[in-house]
């Protein structure tokens, strides 16, 4: 299968990995009131890109780097400082889980897909490595570069959130795609500086945080009915 087609494989929310199942902080802010029409989605979508696209994206691209680079001499080790580093990064307790439930999920997906490639060298951590990690991996395994690992890292950061968005809402989902388009150069921007990061030791990736987006999700977590896992 070309690159292209699998960049747009791994890129697509139907990719059986279960990000469909989320809402990426969305569903929590419509209920207290902060996401209300399209401008104020488009704002909470530019947050996420600033703050959780960016971190994410790097993450995955520095795991990339991780398992290609010549002359890596320990994968296990990096992608395991890796590991504690996103963890650190991320604040409540309710989105590591996530993180690393959507990891599981994309990692099964991955071996089922690539049943050559290898995935031991990802942390044997509780729960299972964060997601960013895991992606990073796959692309890998795709044969994708650094800078396109990015770009779906990336992509998936805006695209679950403005699914959820006409779901929770009941948007022209016609709008919610032009909102998109708008917001093109700015995840491309994002992706590239992602791409960039990835050169730095674990210790200096990107650390944007997002306080309410946290303060939402674990509130989120304790809700008896809702429409999305997060």
């Amino acid at each position: 299968m070309a690159t292209s087609s699998l960049l747009l494989l791994l890129a697509d929310g139907r990719f059986p990995a279960g990000a469909h199942a989320h809402s990426n902080g969305l569903e929590a802010a419509v209920a207290a009131g902060r996401v209300t029409d399209l401008a104020s989605l488009e704002a909470f979508l530019a947050g996420r890109l600033a703050t959780a696209g960016l971190v994410g994206a790097a993450f995955a691209a520095a795991a990339h780097r991780a398992v290609t680079s010549a002359g890596s001499a320990d994968r296990g080790t990096t992608l395991a400082l890796l590991d504690a580093e996103l963890d650190a990064r991320t604040a409540a307790p309710a989105l590591r889980a996530v993180s690393r439930r959507q990891g599981r999920a994309l990692l099964r997906a991955g071996r089922a897909i690539w049943p050559a490639a290898s995935f031991d060298d990802l942390p044997a951590t509780p729960g299972g490595a964060h997601q960013p990690l895991v992606l990073g991996l796959l692309c890998a395994a795709a044969g994708l570069s650094r800078a396109e690992t990015a770009t779906v890292a990336v992509h998936g950061t805006v695209t679950g959130a403005a699914s959820a968005g006409v779901r929770l809402l009941g948007l022209d989902p016609y709008r919610v795609q032009a909102l998109l388009v708008g917001l093109a150069d700015r995840c491309d921007g994002t992706a590239a500086e992602a791409a960039r990061a990835a050169d730095d030791p674990p210790e200096r990736l990107p650390a944007a945080a997002a306080p309410l987006a946290d303060i939402h999700a674990e509130a989120h977590a304790t809700w008896e009915v809702r429409l999305f896992a997060s």
